[in-house]
Parts: structure tokens; C-alpha cells; sequence
């Protein structure tokens, strides 16, 4: 049976986004709406949809999970050879979407993106549990592999490899930062006349605040 998703309709009432509660800094405002979704006990309330595209203009998308926001951007932790790395390699530039849904809201962030200094991607792989570390160094992210046995011969080999000794990061994994120049927020609202305020820097680098059409 085939779903008629255009029969699924529904209205959403949950909240408004009037320009006068919004922080004029708009990363502060991402901060209280990812507290509010916390307070919500959303599951994995940081997973955002990280969007990428090759030189060409080649597009793909994949969940990751935000690690870190703040002046110094939005984080996030990857193997360098996969996929999204050779994208971001190529052109540094990405779109990040969060949507909680029990909130019937939305945040779209577009930047640029570089990657991280290696000591704070050092730190921060200290603190993945010891499991992840290892499959960090077991999976070759998005190359093809022959049966789901050859990948766990892999993990094998890493575990025998460390011993119960300390994991260093691997050198082709590490975080990225994408540097904001434009956020969105998006509140839903009824009978699809939905709140739009978007934040973009001016030529001097300042953030601009307006109201969208839905």
C-alpha cells in the first residue's frame, strides 16, 4: 500500500517567534532553543542533517551530531577520508539542519567550514568511550567493504593492536567547525503560515535580523 503522505496533515500550534524574544546574537538564540529541546528530553535533541556537495555542486546529506556551538562555530567529529571529507576537501563550504519535532521547530545554519586544530581534536577523541575510539581506527567511513565480517576482522586487529593501552587519534579523523553567515530560525504555525526569521552578516560582518515569507 502506498502512503498518502498528502493526507497527513496537521496543524502546528506549539509557539510563535516574534523578533522582539529573539537574542539579538543569533547563536545564543541556537543555544536556548538546543536547552529547550534538552529540557524536552528529545532523542539525540544535537543531530543535525549536515548537507555537502563536491566542486561540481553535487549535493549529499547525512546525520551527524553537533559537539560544540559557540563564536568559535558549530562542531562536529568525522574520518577525513569519507565521503563528507573529500566534499568538504574539495569545497568547504555546508548547510546544517536541526529539526525537533515535538517543538515544531527548525534551525538552518549555512557556512563555510574549516577544520579544527589537531589538539582540539586530540581532546576530544580522549573522551570517546574506548569502543569508539577503536572503531575510528577499524572503519575506512563510506569505502566500500566486502561482508560485515571483514569489518569486524578489522576491529579485531585494532583491539589486539592497543591492548588495553591508551588510543591514540587516528591522523584521518578530526573535527570540523562551520562558521556561520546565515541562521534560521522557523517556528510552525497554524494553517502552514509558519514564523521565518533569518539572521545574515552584513558587509561589515554584523548580524542582520528579518522576517521571511513562509
Amino acid at each position: 500500500m502506498t502512503a498518502k503522505t498528502h493526507e497527513q496533515r496537521r496543524d502546528y500550534e506549539k509557539g510563535v517567534l516574534f523578533e522582539s524574544e529573539l537574542d539579538p546574537d543569533p547563536i545564543r538564540q541556537f543555544q536556548h532553543w538546543l536547552a529547550d529541546a534538552e529540557a524536552a528530553n528529545l532523542l539525540e535533541p544535537g543531530a543535525m542533517v549536515l548537507a555537502t556537495a563536491t566542486a561540481a555542486g553535487e549535493p549529499s546529506a547525512r546525520v551527524v551530531l553537533l559537539r560544540h556551538s559557540g563564536p568559535d562555530g558549530f562542531w562536529f567529529f568525522t574520518n577525513y577520508d569519507s565521503r563528507k571529507g573529500r566534499e568538504l576537501a574539495a569545497n568547504p563550504a555546508a548547510s546544517l539542519v536541526f529539526y525537533w519535532d515535538q517543538l515544531e521547530r527548525q534551525v538552518r545554519i549555512e557556512g563555510n567550514v574549516e577544520r579544527l586544530p589537531d589538539a582540539e581534536s586530540d581532546a576530544y577523541f580522549q573522551t570517546r568511550p574506548r569502543a569508539s575510539q577503536l572503531s575510528a581506527w577499524a572503519s575506512p567511513q563510506s569505502d566500500v567493504v566486502t561482508t560485515r565480517d571483514a569489518l569486524e576482522a578489522r576491529l579485531s586487529a585494532v583491539e589486539t593492536r592497543f591492548g588495553d593501552g591508551e588510543i591514540p587519534r587516528p591522523a584521518n579523523w578530526g573535527g570540523y567547525r562551520v562558521m556561520p553567515a546565515a541562521i534560521e530560525f522557523w517556528q510552525g504555525r497554524q494553517s502552514r503560515l509558519h514564523d521565518r526569521i533569518r539572521y545574515r552578516r552584513d558587509a561589515q560582518g554584523a548580524w542582520i535580523r528579518e522576517r521571511l515569507a513562509p
